[in-house]
């Protein structure tokens, strides 16, 4: 495909027009109608002006076909039912009048319409004597993704043996019915590397490849994915997919500032627990979404159980919110409000409801009205009249006999404080007239008074005297050893051991902790939810009550009480979190089982993975997802249950090996006649050349690492010593091994994203990410031959190949290999790798690397070692293959 046919924008254009090229392909075979062919173009472009809008346009009601039949203001007839050359709408949407200061319709749209009024202009059903306010078609609630989940029977296989779990059975049918079939399995070794990547975002270890090479028992693969899910290392790699449809983020966002979020990571830590946990997905959804409404207020005291609930709200304190610095506070907030919504939608419904904050959807079936049903939900802990910061939301563990404790002992070192300074001032009064032993008599009256005289009190007469005698004028409290140097006295280590033996009482108080928290006030007025005409929240209309999406009404409640009786909060969010976890939601389990076959397969059984609407992909195999959905519910919402079932069965097992047959009949693979190929993410990218090059440190949960900018203006691991002015201090201090923790314990600041992950498509969370993407690019193919970051990982790389292997130059090339790629070399390889490290030794010993600066001082370190420097060159080469990416 053409560069220029790559563009986001043309490709958004394909996806909103693949509904309509798909219905005009097949239009001529079959009779088209008003409510699922015709009214989907009216509402995307026309319904703004005739029918939705405050003022009918031209006196033209489009949502009715009964009302196209009748003469308009002028006298024309909009539709003559079988004569598109005398319908006046036609000739007007096809010379491009209509829609006006809008983008025409296109081509096939136009036909499908002119071919609609040849038919006769006909329609499915009768139609309502008055449209509704809320009106959704029955043909809108027939599409699939808001019908219920289908118990769809895995189909029989003419290859009864290649079905390894249920999954098989679906995916085979497919394959079968195209005269297609599975590739064979892969070999062990890439099955271990995909399955350690997939399920903990590390490369095997030559151990670990050793292992499971030798083990020859039937149930080798199973046991091994077992021991995969029961790793630390899995939370941290399936934690971070939830992370990114969460939105999380270490900074406010929003503004310039980005002010950092201290106490952010506490949510992020609640995530990989939970996951390594298996924490049943329904409690994982009704914690984020409502945890503070199952925890009574005031929160204190709390029990190890309740912080977790209230640790989990930080999933609705993810997006950027401003409101700390921002000069518009009502856009601010509202900005907050509408973000909030975007992110449970988008994580949980895969539905952009945020797209009806204006106006109508336009091209699925949520009205305005649903856009503020869903805020009337969230509302009552985002009220814009009686907002709270983020600071403002972050609630202590603190104990109340820890407080207390830290009250007593504050007391204590402010006691402390007293005696320090009645001591200070005492040893500085004897140091004071010392020195005015010194001086002429005359002048030490005026010297004392002058002394003792506050700063801002003085006359110009005593500044200047006092700058007449500086060993007078410069004594203070931190300048006392200089006296007592001259007198022979020491005063000033009297005052540093009171310093010291404060600072030990207030090391004792206990250290106070903080979460971030989503809450409702109880007690407090509840706030009415409006209508923002044109989403202007200046502009609000009619009030609403909380509710789900109006589409699903006809067998899934969408209603919510405005108030529960029975919690001292309205109980709104626990409401929505119950409805969304009944395990007959049509959206909730699809989107979630959808979203780990993406993971797992590189695609999703819907591509489209936060929009299960209209533009989105229709399903390559509904009655497996369908099947998955509900399985996934049968087993006790267990993610590892759901990894379990996928990763054992035959399709995922596969080859990925092409084959022209299949290539021909199903391009894109999404029969799965094949496993993809797959480029790893950036973090698992970072993660493994940190594991292969044994510096990887494993340290979990806590503060994240710190970030900041190099003298390049590239942002990278470490502490900015920088001044307040910006500029560089010199100073350097040691992270201590810190800086090689896992990437998602790096700080992930919205304005400073860590530069090797941004070159490798690490996602802006604006507010969230609901589907990475994978590019190749030039920056990529530069960080990986000049980053300081991968010229240090293969250096350090060599010097573990170095120990690991001995001096022999084969030994390196084959220990090497199997660190980077999990794989031995071939003879063939192992001699080009020798020859490629004796010629880099020679090169290196002919031109010696230049010795670096050495400080004043320092020892100068040792030569470098030209066969260490070839064997680094050939480290960097297998980090940089395709097989390692």
């Amino acid at each position: 495909m053409p560069s220029r046919f790559r563009h986001p924008l043309f490709v958004l254009s394909l996806l909103c027009l693949a509904p309509v090229l798909q219905a005009a392909e097949g239009s001529a075979q079959r009779e088209l109608s008003f409510e699922r062919d015709v009214r989907p173009i009216f509402k995307k472009h026309c319904f703004q002006c005739h029918g939705e809008g405050e003022k009918l346009k031209g006196g033209l009601d489009l949502r009715l076909r009964r009302f196209m039949v009748l003469p308009d203001e002028d006298g024309h007839f909009p539709v003559v039912p079988g004569e598109p050359a005398k319908s006046e709408l036609v000739s007007l949407v096809r010379d491009g009048e209509m829609p006006k200061k809008a983008k025409p319709l296109a081509a096939a749209e136009v036909a499908l319409l002119e071919q609609w009024v040849a038919q006769g202009a006909k329609t499915l059903r009768p139609e309502p004597e008055q449209v509704p306010k809320v009106w959704i078609t029955e043909v809108e609630r027939e599409f699939w993704a808001f019908q219920p989940l289908h118990a769809a029977a895995p189909p029989a296989v003419k290859e009864p043996a290649r079905v390894r779990t249920p999954i098989d059975a679906f995916l085979l049918a497919k394959l079968e019915a195209q005269g297609l079939s599975f590739a064979p399995d892969g070999d062990k070794r890439t099955l271990l590397r995909r399955l350690s990547i997939d399920l903990t975002g590390l490369p095997p270890s030559p151990e670990e490849v050793d292992l499971f090479l030798s083990d020859d028992a039937p149930d080798a693969y199973e046991r091994l994915v077992d021991r995969l899910l029961a790793s630390p290392h899995y939370g941290e790699r399936w934690g971070r997919h939830w992370l990114d449809v969460a939105g999380y983020a270490d900074s406010d966002g929003y503004t310039d500032a980005d002010p950092v979020r201290i106490w952010a990571f506490k949510y992020r830590d609640y995530v990989i627990r939970a996951f390594n946990a298996d924490k049943p997905f329904d409690q994982f959804i009704r914690e984020q979404l409502a945890g503070d409404e199952m925890v009574k207020q005031p929160y204190k005291n709390l029990a190890p159980a309740d912080i977790e609930k209230l640790t989990a709200t930080g999933f609705l304190r993810t997006v950027p919110d401003g409101t700390s610095t921002a000069e518009d506070q009502t856009t601010a907030r509202n900005a907050v409000v509408a973000e909030t919504i975007k992110v449970v939608s988008s994580s949980l419904l895969g539905m952009t409801v945020g797209c009806a904050q204006c106006h109508d959807h336009r091209l699925d079936p949520i009205p305005q009205a649903d856009y503020y049903r869903m805020r009337a939900i969230f509302e009552p802990g985002l009220n814009p009249a009686a907002w709270k910061t983020p600071p403002a939301r972050l609630v202590s563990l603190q104990r109340e006999d820890d407080k207390a404790k830290s009250v007593k002992l504050e007391a204590e070192a402010h006691e402390l404080e007293v005696e320090r300074l009645a001591l200070t001032n005492k040893l500085i009064a004897e140091a004071l007239e010392e020195e005015l032993e010194k001086k002429p008599e005359e002048l030490r009256e005026p010297l004392r008074t002058a002394y003792n005289t506050e700063l801002k009190q003085r006359t110009p007469e005593q500044v200047k005297l006092l700058k007449e005698h500086p060993t007078v004028n410069s004594l203070t409290a931190g300048s006392l050893y200089l006296y007592d140097r001259n007198n022979g006295k020491a005063r000033a280590p009297q005052v540093q051991k009171m310093t010291e033996r404060i600072a030990e009482v207030r090391a004792q108080k206990p250290v106070e902790e903080l979460i971030p928290v989503f809450s409702e006030p109880v007690g407090a007025p509840l706030p009415e939810t409006h209508l923002f005409y044109r989403g202007d929240p200046g502009q609000p209309k009619d009030k609403y009550t909380p509710g789900e999406l109006t589409v699903l009404a006809s067998f899934h409640p969408s209603e919510i009480p405005e108030k529960n009786p029975a919690t001292p909060t309205t109980g709104r969010r626990l409401a929505l979190a119950k409805s969304l976890t009944d395990g007959t939601h049509p959206l909730t389990t699809r989107v979630l089982v959808n979203r780990a076959w993406h993971h797992h397969f590189g695609h999703g059984l819907v591509g489209t993975l936060g929009d299960f609407g209209s533009i989105g992909e229709r399903p390559s195999h509904p009655e497996l997802l369908d099947w998955l959905a509900r399985q996934f519910v049968t087993d006790g919402w267990s993610m590892k249950k759901l990894h379990r079932l996928i990763v054992c069965s035959t399709a995922y097992r596969q080859s990925s090996v092409r084959d022209p047959a299949k290539e021909k009949a199903d391009p894109d693979n999404r029969l799965l006649g094949r496993m993809n190929v797959r480029r790893i993410e950036a973090e698992v990218l970072r993660d493994s050349m940190l594991a292969v090059s044994g510096k990887l440190n494993s340290k979990m949960f806590g503060a994240p690492v710190p970030v900041m900018t190099d003298p390049d203006g590239q942002v990278v691991v470490g502490i900015n010593t920088n001044d307040t002015a910006g500029r560089p201090s010199g100073k350097f201090i040691p992270l201590n091994g810190e800086e090689f923790r896992r990437s998602v314990y790096v700080m992930e600041r919205r304005s400073q994203p860590l530069g090797m992950l941004e070159t490798f498509d690490l996602p802006r969370m604006d507010p969230n990410c609901e589907l990475r993407t994978a590019s190749t690019v030039a920056p990529q193919s530069l960080a990986m031959m000049n980053g300081d970051f991968t010229l240090t990982q293969a250096k350090f790389l060599a010097e573990r190949v170095s120990r690991e292997a001995g001096p022999v130059v084969a030994a390196q090339a084959k220990r090497a290999w199997l660190l980077v790629l999990a794989t031995a070399p071939s003879d063939d390889e192992v001699k080009g790798a020798v020859a490629f490290l004796e010629k880099q030794t020679e090169h290196f010993k002919a031109h010696p690397t230049p010795p670096a600066p050495v400080a004043k001082g320092k020892e100068p370190p040792p030569p470098a070692d030209p066969a260490l420097q070839a064997l680094a060159t050939f480290c960097q080469a297998l980090l940089t293959a395709n097989g390692f990416l």
